[in-house]
């Protein structure tokens, strides 16, 4: 853990308390990673795709600072707080352009297309997103991994310290929770 992780989480800490100069120095220190995380979610997303990297973390941050009682574990939790965060704004992005479309009819989406970044995604995020949920009901913890590994691009090491769980442990519910969302989206 590096000086500046230790740093992360002493602010944090105070911004639990309610300190709110705490959130001020926070922005400076995490900023670079939320844009990796935000740019790593986009990655998924059509290239022509309205959001922007600078949008989606001041979208999220917004989030995050509007919640009131979070136990900051870590720098770590923090991150995969911001990552969840962050895939419910691209979510709620795209039911929204998908309600302006009205693009009615069920269709059938492979886990490698709705993973895959073209134009008019929409569709196939929602259906990720109402799959993860459903996994969620099944497992929440194979769901968060799906999030962290996916979406924030968290290694298994990172996510195992989030969930306090072994990297072993991660990577095999990572293996499940795709044979599982693979079948679902082929559904």
């Amino acid at each position: 853990m590096s000086s500046n992780d230790g740093e992360v989480t002493r602010i944090l800490h105070a911004v639990r308390q309610g300190d709110r100069a705490a959130q001020d120095l926070l922005i400076p220190l995490v900023y670079r990673e939320l844009r990796r995380i935000a740019s790593a979610h986009l990655k998924h997303e059509s290239p022509n795709h309205s959001l922007q990297p600078t949008a989606l973390v001041h979208e999220a941050f917004m989030r995050l600072i509007g919640i009131d009682r979070v136990d900051w574990q870590n720098r770590a939790h923090f991150f995969s707080v911001a990552s969840s965060l962050m895939r419910r704004v691209l979510v709620d992005h795209a039911r929204a352009h998908r309600a302006d479309k009205r693009g009615g009819g069920a269709e059938t989406i492979f886990l490698e297309e709705a993973l895959t970044p073209s134009p008019g995604r929409a569709r196939e995020l929602v259906a990720l997103d109402d799959a993860l949920d459903h996994l969620a009901q099944l497992d929440k913890r194979q769901a968060k991994i799906v999030e962290m590994r996916f979406f924030a691009g968290m290694t298994e090491e990172e996510t195992g310290e989030v969930l306090g769980i072994s990297p072993t442990t991660v990577k095999r519910d990572w293996r499940i929770a795709k044979a599982w969302l693979y079948r679902e989206l082929g559904n």
